[in-house]
């Protein structure tokens, strides 16, 4: 599939992607993301990786779109827990004694 990232065109396959990340630890997820294979990526390291480009030359909505059309499973922005949710760290911290703050 023939896709243009930062002005740059690629010609991608979905068998050509997995073979890229065959083998990369997923860094930390905290924004936008895709799953491939068994693990979860972040956007911008997928782009990184794929388009051998530097991660500020191209916008994660550009490559969230590329993955997409291919056919990979695309994540938003991960919900944040509402304030009065329990948390771990709210949960021990009751249990210790001690008061958590409930703004987040």
């Amino acid at each position: 599939m023939r896709c243009v990232i930062a002005r740059y065109p690629f010609e991608l396959t979905k068998n050509g992607v997995l073979a890229s990340m065959k083998g990369v630890t997923p860094e930390l997820v905290t924004g936008e993301s895709v799953t491939i294979g068994r693990r979860r990526y972040p956007i911008k390291q997928v782009g990184q990786i794929v388009t051998r480009q530097d991660r500020r030359d191209f916008t994660g909505g550009e490559v969230l779109r590329a993955m997409t059309r291919l056919g990979f499973t695309c994540h938003g922005y991960p919900e944040r827990a509402p304030a009065g949710t329990p948390t771990p760290l709210r949960t021990a911290s009751a249990l210790l004694g001690g008061t958590a703050s409930t703004d987040g």
